[in-house]
């Protein structure tokens, strides 16, 4: 589910934006919105992903994932692999400058189930973690290639609440889409991922317990860094003739890259791999 959301969100993210700008590309446009309670549109999304068994693993396994991104009552929201954001700021409709000030819900559920490698499995699973926080971020329309594309710049930060890593990650964010026409857009996106130690500490070190139980050395993160980046590309084409109702079908790929201590973790350099590939193919219908 993770690979198809982050890949996915960002295309459909940007037709709830980039809406105003696909109705001047439209040769029948709808009125512009102006009372933002009017301003409702949901998009959902099902499909297949195929992803890491865990973050930092050398082979991949195919799983459904689901994903969910709109407005209501001019509030954007949107799905970002298992988590929620829910911008504050409603969004009149109107193309230009958008705002974002909003907070985050999250469930972390890397290794709380079965893992094929046997050495990290060996490890134990880890609990469930429930985070929260939120975010700000600015986006831009009509950036490079017309008046309709859309730049977004944004940075998040969620907190463990259940005492599972006990600790925080901050995940700057910049996507670029553009709307080649009312059916058709094209989305690109990089981020990375700032953890704090104890995050480090749980999904990353192993303890000497953990190294008699696996065959692994004993590793331990004492230290907050960049853990991960990530550069996606996502296509999105509407089966109705337009992007804003009815069914599309979108396909996308995300990779990832390991940082510092955690490209040094064991479970990454000695039984995974650093560079991680994520394929997605979904089909989203919108109302």
């Amino acid at each position: 589910m993770r690979a198809f959301s982050l890949v996915l969100t960002a295309a459909t993210a940007a037709v709830a934006l980039a809406t105003p700008a696909l109705a001047q590309t439209d040769p029948n446009p709808t009125p512009p919105i102006t009372d933002p309670a009017d301003n409702n549109r949901i998009t959902l999304g099902l499909g297949v992903a195929s992803l890491p068994d865990y973050e930092g693993a050398d082979s991949n396994s195919f799983t459904p994932g689901a994903v969910a991104i709109g407005t209501i009552r001019g509030h954007d929201f949107f799905t970002r692999g298992t988590q929620l954001y829910v911008n504050l700021i409603p969004n009149t409709g109107s193309v230009g400058i958008n705002y974002e000030v909003g907070v985050i819900a999250a469930v972390r559920t890397d290794r709380t189930g079965r893992v094929d490698n046997r050495q990290v499995r060996a490890l134990g699973k880890i609990d469930t973690a429930y985070e929260v926080g939120g975010f700000v971020g600015i986006g831009k329309t009509g950036v490079i290639t017309s008046d309709y594309d859309t730049l977004t710049a944004r940075v998040a930060y969620i907190h463990d609440v259940s005492g599972t890593h006990d600790s925080y990650v901050i995940t700057p964010q910049v996507n670029y889409t553009t709307p080649l026409s009312v059916r058709t857009l094209v989305a690109f996106g990089l981020s990375a991922d700032y953890a704090g130690k104890g995050f480090g500490r749980t999904y990353a070190a192993v303890t000497p317990i953990g190294t008699i139980n696996s065959g692994l050395r004993t590793y331990d993160i004492n230290d907050s860094g960049f853990r991960r980046v990530n550069v996606s590309a996502f296509a999105l084409q509407s089966l109705s003739g337009d992007l804003r109702r009815g069914f599309g079908v979108g396909a996308g790929v995300l990779y990832g890259r390991m940082l510092g201590k955690y490209k040094d973790s064991p479970i990454v350099a000695d039984v995974g791999d650093a560079d991680q590939w994520l394929g997605a193919v979904g089909l989203t219908y919108t109302f």
